[in-house]
């Protein structure tokens, strides 16, 4: 497995190289929740990323490489784990078909808010969230696919909760070697973001200290 993930991880990291070039800080933008993917996470310790990286940077790697842990469990679920694979497919079945301005996402902004933040002075006529509302089926479902829930034997749920803590372990195990993986390109991320990034951010600082007031 740790040749995998290695080779995917390179992959990864190429693919974000190829896009940092087209990054501008000026279309980056605050944030009023934190990001799940971002926050706290071993991955960007494992990459070098500290609290000076752009989010939308950060983000940008981190989410490619969320995506190798993500189809390495789903593979070894669907071979290995016969209960917890049809769970999966059931809830994925059960989803909306309704527009969901959110899905397939380049990875660079999957999970990223798909609307700015609102501005008072000047409303939005509509909003892509407002939108995949309106779209959306009623809540709760219908009383006959309330019906068609399976019913779960205790054995039963021993044993998906014996499948789900397999699944988790595994997750443990291909975050570690993805880590390491990731911890081999540290100096090419490094050097990208001294190259691309940071005089961004430089030039901007810069531009704020002109702009601002001296105080009196």
């Amino acid at each position: 497995m740790a040749d995998s993930i290695e080779g995917q991880v390179r992959g990864a990291v190429d693919a974000w190289l190829r896009w940092l070039p087209r990054w501008r800080i000026g279309t980056a933008r605050g944030r009023t929740r934190v990001c799940r993917t971002c926050f706290g996470s071993p991955v960007s310790t494992a990459a070098g990323l500290d609290h000076d990286v752009p989010h939308a940077v950060q983000h940008a790697l981190l989410n490619r490489l969320r995506y190798i842990v993500d189809a390495e469990v789903d593979t070894y679920t669907a071979r290995n784990l016969p209960l917890v694979d049809r769970e999966l497919r059931r809830a994925a079945a059960g989803e909306p078909d309704g527009y969901r301005p959110e899905a397939d996402l380049a990875p660079e902004f999957d999970g990223l808010d798909v609307d700015p933040e609102p501005d008072p002075t000047q409303p939005f006529l509509f909003t892509l969230a407002g939108l995949a509302a309106e779209d959306a089926p009623p809540a709760g479902g219908t009383d006959e696919e309330a019906a068609a829930e399976p019913e779960f034997t205790e054995q039963a749920k021993q044993a998906l909760r014996r499948e789900l803590a397999l699944a988790d372990e595994h997750a443990q195990a291909v975050g570690t070697a993805l880590c390491f993986a990731v911890a081999g390109h540290r100096e090419r991320i490094a050097e990208a973001l001294a190259r691309l990034v940071e005089p961004q951010v430089d030039d901007l600082l810069a531009e704020l200290s002109r702009t601002l007031e001296q105080p009196r």
